[in-house]
């Protein structure tokens, strides 16, 4: 065997192994220096009882995949707020004030984008109710007395602002399955087959609610009480403007108190309720500082909100290269406050969201022919400088929240706005590896497991009502603005080398205008196993110091799916 024979041998074992790697690393990367962070989350599937089952049920249209058509898979969802594990806003049963409806007040104006950054969170105060399951005729809700909460009471200590109340019964760790056998969930309830899941008195609800708890939640479908009280048990909670948790799951991993936990939903403009991710965090110190951040009402919001009014969806730089519009269906008129329910249709990669490996990377055996010419070119040339890109089957539902949670790390990008030719748009500014090398220089080391966020400004100075929002996504891409800066491969490939495993960025997207590089960058981050969180806003409003600002991001948790929108939060 001659010695060409040799080196080619060799370079195909080098690269197998490469390849083979890269499919693994979405799950080993996120393990170094990260923060664990637990999922209490139900999963969106077709397949599982996710959607209140007389309304649109969940859909996933994989729109695109990668293939001549696309070098990314593309997903179209179908999405009701009610589906897996969701959020009650007040206005779910609080009518706006001065409508004269019944239960009207202040409350009723605080819909989803309304509700403040630190509501979301707080101190987990877990309340053992499965002594109740099963405890009542079929269709009955087992009643959650006010004297189950100061019994729990006099056992721990008091209910206090800052807390979340989480009533555990264990009810969707066990009925929560897939189909048929997944109707004893809900359906079996309602046709009264079976005793319904426990649930609060109106009395319960108020107690906690003059305890000056914000946030209360249930591992149940519903905090409403089957069949006769569900909407009044909501009222007596909501209408202190308060949120609910509603299918939560796995709260017998929580310790009764000193947890951290947290609710994460896209920032539906409009919504009464909406479709969200749940998750703790039990390490001491981390909990402890979230729990004050809390408390101190130390938080932001960085996520943009989402309508059919604002740039959310990617427009494309060609006729017919849009994606999916942002819209929302209403289906059903509630006249007791006089709010139209509604589903929602939109791209996966819509609004605040995150990019799974898969996104970009195809599965093990895919055949780099089938690319368009264009796309195996810009391979050569990618491979040739960064070696084989991956491969991944990591979804969205397979990239643990631990990766997406942790010690925020702001990178200053602000001095590249204005840096390019306007001979040479549509180009964004690159972020490079020596950016990043100067900012380590002034800020210190970048530590394993940080989340490093790109700060441009760019959403905080464009993010606004179309049509002047063009100015966000649309003109960049004609080639009527610069567009916003955006990280190159190379950047990201030294960020994996430091032990960065989730990128995020005020820009639209993370791989900026330019196709060819965008789709460098993306493999370079699937490849190394990285999730990137796209489409941040307000990240200025975070420190510059790092490890005084921990980050915390989920997407819903959609079984499949190679994005999906989520809540970016930032407690300091």
């Amino acid at each position: 065997m001659n010695m060409t024979s040799i080196r080619t041998i060799l370079s195909i074992v080098f690269l197998s192994i490469l390849t083979l790697t890269s499919c693994g690393r979405a799950l080993v990367a996120q393990s170094r220096g990260s923060v664990p962070v637990i999922d209490l989350s139900l999963m969106v599937s077709k397949e599982y009882p996710c959607t209140w089952p007389s309304w649109p049920q969940f859909q996933l249209n994989h729109h695109r995949e990668i293939g001549p058509l696309s070098p990314y898979h593309i997903d179209i969802l179908a999405l009701d707020a009610n589906t897996g594990t969701q959020m009650d806003t007040p206005p779910h049963s609080i009518p706006k004030p001065g409508s004269g409806l019944p239960f009207e007040g202040p409350a009723g104006n605080i819909f989803s984008e309304d509700v403040p950054a630190w509501q979301f969170g707080g101190e987990a105060c877990v309340i053992d109710i499965r002594s109740l399951r099963g405890k009542a005729e079929n269709g009955y809700s087992p009643r959650i007395e006010v004297e189950h909460i100061k019994a729990w009471e006099k056992s721990h200590r008091e209910l206090r602002f800052g807390d979340v109340v989480l009533f555990r019964s264990d009810y969707s760790d066990d009925f929560y399955k897939p189909l048929p056998e997944g109707k004893a969930f809900v359906v079996d309830c309602i046709e009264k087959r079976k005793p319904g899941y426990p649930n609060p008195q109106i009395a319960t609800m108020e107690y906690i609610g003059s305890k000056m708890v914000m946030h209360a939640g249930t591992d149940s479908p519903s905090l409403g009480t089957l069949p006769d009280i569900a909407n009044e048990a909501h009222v007596a909670g909501l209408k202190h403007g308060g949120i609910f948790t509603e299918s939560a799951t796995q709260l017998g991993r929580l310790p009764t108190t000193g947890a951290f936990y947290c609710l994460l939903s896209p920032k539906h403009v409009y919504g009464a309720y909406a479709e969200a991710r749940a998750i703790a965090i039990t390490e001491e110190s981390v909990a402890s500082f979230l729990i004050d951040s809390v408390l101190n009402k130390r938080a932001v919001d960085l996520s943009v909100e989402m309508s059919n009014k604002h740039p959310v969806t990617w427009p494309g730089a060609e006729f017919g290269s849009q994606r999916h519009p942002y819209f929302r269906v209403d289906f059903e008129y509630a006249a007791g406050i006089e709010y139209w329910h509604h589903t929602r249709m939109f791209d996966s990669h819509v609004g605040t969201h995150i990019v799974p490996p898969s996104y970009a990377l195809p599965e093990a055996g895919f055949d780099n022919g089938t690319y368009a010419p264009e796309v195996r070119g810009w391979l050569a040339e990618y491979e040739k400088k960064h070696g084989a890109r991956g491969v991944s089957d990591v979804t969205t539902e397979k990239v643990p929240v631990s990766q997406t949670c942790g010690w925020a790390r702001v990178i200053d990008v602000t001095h590249l706005v204005g840096s390019t030719n306007k001979d040479s748009w549509p180009a964004s500014p690159a972020i490079t590896a020596d950016h990043i090398r100067k900012h380590e220089r002034e800020r210190g080391p970048l530590k394993a497991g940080e989340i490093v966020v790109f700060y441009s400004g760019h959403t905080d100075r464009h993010f606004k009502p179309l049509p002047e929002g063009s100015a966000c996504f649309a003109d960049p891409l004609k080639g009527d603005s610069e567009g916003w800066p955006a990280p190159n491969a190379d950047a990201i490939h030294y960020l994996a080398s430091k032990g960065i495993a989730c990128v995020g960025s005020d820009g639209p997207t993370l791989g900026g205008v330019d196709p060819k590089s965008a789709l460098m960058t993306y493999w370079a981050l699937g490849t190394r196993g990285m999730v990137g969180v796209e489409y941040l806003i307000h990240v200025g409003d975070l420190p510059r110091e790092a490890g005084k600002a921990f980050f915390v991001f989920a997407p819903i948790k959609i079984k499949g799916c190679h994005g999906g929108p989520g809540r970016a939060l930032a407690f300091y």
